[in-house]
C-alpha cells in the first residue's frame, strides 16, 4: 500500500499541464481520496494498536522523502501531502455568503483571545488569503459565516442562538441556489465554542451533509469523522522562553492537571495524585495564577498528559504541542487533528485507557533517546498548530483549508 500511495503522489505532483481539466480534476481527485483511505487506515491503525518498542515508533520505520526540508517522518505520506497541498494553493477557491450585519455576529469574530480564538482566527484568516473568491461560480465550497462564539459574548441563550441560526441558514437556502445543488454537501461551518456545536442541531439535515469545522465537537451530536473536521484549540500566544524547548531542564515524568469530568480523569487522579514522579493534580491550575505556573509545567515535564473528557480534543493537546512536552494521548479514541495527515505516533504516545494503570512504568520505559526523537518531531509540527494574521503557509489555518481540500471533491450527494 505504501507503493501506491506513492505512485499516486508522483501522479498528482507531474500531472501533464495540457491534460483536460475534466480527466485532470478526476485523477487529483483520486489522489486526494487515496491520501484519506489510507492515512484513515493508518491513523486509526496508530490509535489501536501499539506501534514498535510497544508505545514508541522510530522515524526510520516510514518514509524519508523530503518535504521542502521539513522532517518527513511526521507525515504519514510527505510526498501525496506536498503534491496535495500545492494544488489547494493553486485552485482552492471558498465564497462566503455576504449576508448578515456584519456589526453582530454574521462575517466578524469575536476578538482573537481566549481558548477559543481559533474561529475568530478562521473567519479573520479566510479574507486575509488568496483562496476567498466572490465568484459563486467559481467556488470549491461555500462558507456559512455566523458566529456562535460572537453570540455567546453579547449573551445570547442558547435556545435563541439555535433559532437564530436556523433562520439564517434556511433563508441562505432559500435566497440561493447552491445549497441544493448538494444538499449542502459543499457547504461548511466554523464553531469552537460547544455552544456552536448544540447551536446547529435544529438543523439535521446541515448536521448530515455539510461540513462542520469544530474545536471541541461531541461524538453525542453527531460528529462524522472522516466528514467533520477536528478545529485545534488556540493557545494564548505566550512567546516560548530562551531553551524553552530544551530537553534537559524537563525533570518532571508526566504533567496534568485539570477537571475530573470523565471516567478516565477520575481514575487518573486516584492513582497517580500522590506519586513522587508524576505531577497528577485533579484541580485545574489557572493559567493566570502566580509567575505562570501552568506554562512552567509543561516547560518542565517531560510528558503531558491528555485523558480523554466529554471532548473529542482539548486545548491541552495543542498547550503540550506548543510547550514542546510530548503528549500522551490516554483515550480509547481520539479525533486528533490533521490526524490523517500527521503521524502522531512520531511526536506522541497513543495510549488506552486501560494504560492508565501502568502509566508510570510505560513513560519510564521510554529511553531519552526515543524521547529526544518523540520531541524534536514535536518541534517539528508546532508551525501546524500555530494561527497567525495575516496566515502563513503551512500554519493552523492552511491545514485546516488542506482538510476541507481533501473533502470538497471526494462526497458529492
Amino acid at each position: 500500500m505504501p507503493a501506491t500511495s506513492a505512485m499516486a503522489g508522483k501522479l498528482a505532483a507531474n500531472l501533464p499541464t495540457n491534460l483536460a481539466w475534466p480527466s485532470r480534476r478526476y485523477i487529483l481527485a483520486a489522489a486526494a481520496l487515496t491520501l484519506v483511505s489510507f492515512s484513515f487506515f493508518f491513523s486509526l491503525r496508530s490509535l489501536r494498536s501499539p506501534p514498535q518498542n510497544q508505545y514508541f515508533i522510530h522515524p526510520s520505520s516510514s518514509s524519508t522523502a523530503s518535504t521542502e526540508g521539513r522532517n518527513a517522518a511526521v507525515y504519514h505520506f510527505p510526498e501525496i501531502f506536498l503534491a496535495s497541498y500545492t494544488e489547494m494553493e493553486k485552485r482552492f477557491k471558498v465564497y462566503i455568503y455576504p449576508d448578515g450585519d456584519s456589526n453582530t455576529y454574521y462575517q466578524t469574530p469575536r476578538k482573537l483571545t481566549g481558548k477559543y480564538a481559533s474561529e475568530g482566527y478562521f473567519f479573520q484568516n479566510i479574507r486575509e488569503s488568496k483562496f476567498l473568491t466572490e465568484e459563486p461560480d467559481r467556488a470549491d465550497l461555500f462558507f456559512i459565516p455566523i458566529s456562535c462564539h460572537k453570540m455567546r459574548g453579547k449573551g445570547i441563550s442558547y435556545e435563541n442562538m439555535t433559532k437564530i441560526v436556523q433562520n439564517y441558514v434556511e433563508g441562505l437556502i432559500r435566497k440561493y441556489p447552491y445549497w441544493n445543488r448538494t444538499l449542502g454537501a459543499d457547504h461548511f461551518l466554523v464553531t469552537c465554542h460547544d455552544v456552536g456545536v448544540r447551536a446547529f442541531e435544529g438543523l439535521p439535515y446541515l448536521i448530515k451533509n455539510s461540513i462542520r469545522v469544530v474545536c471541541s465537537p461531541s461524538y453525542n451530536v453527531g460528529y462524522i469523522p472522516h466528514k467533520d473536521v477536528a478545529l485545534p484549540q488556540v493557545l494564548q500566544p505566550f512567546p516560548l522562553p530562551a531553551g524553552g524547548n530544551d530537553v534537559v531542564n524537563r525533570t518532571i515524568l508526566g504533567f496534568w492537571a485539570g477537571h475530573r469530568n470523565s471516567k478516565i480523569r477520575v481514575i487518573l487522579a486516584r492513582l497517580w495524585e500522590n506519586d513522587t514522579e508524576l505531577a497528577i493534580s485533579n484541580n485545574r491550575i489557572s493559567r493566570a495564577i502566580g509567575e505562570l505556573i501552568y506554562q512552567k509545567q509543561f516547560y518542565r515535564s517531560k510528558f503531558c498528559i491528555c485523558p480523554g473528557g466529554s471532548q473529542v480534543n482539548s486545548a491541552r493537546i495543542v498547550d503540550s504541542i506548543h510547550y514542546g512536552c510530548v503528549p500522551v494521548i490516554l483515550s480509547d479514541y481520539y479525533d486528533l487533528p490533521f490526524n490523517d495527515i500527521l503521524d502522531w505516533r512520531k511526536f506522541a504516545l497513543i495510549l488506552r485507557e486501560k494504560d492508565v494503570y501502568q502509566l508510570k512504568s510505560i513513560l519510564k520505559s521510554i529511553s531519552d533517546e526515543e524521547f529526544v526523537t518523540l520531541h524534536k518531531g514535536l518541534v517539528e509540527v508546532q508551525k501546524h498548530f500555530e494561527w497567525h494574521s495575516p496566515p502563513i503557509p503551512f500554519d493552523a489555518f492552511h491545514m485546516v483549508m488542506h482538510e476541507l481540500w481533501l473533502r470538497h471533491q471526494v462526497v458529492k450527494y
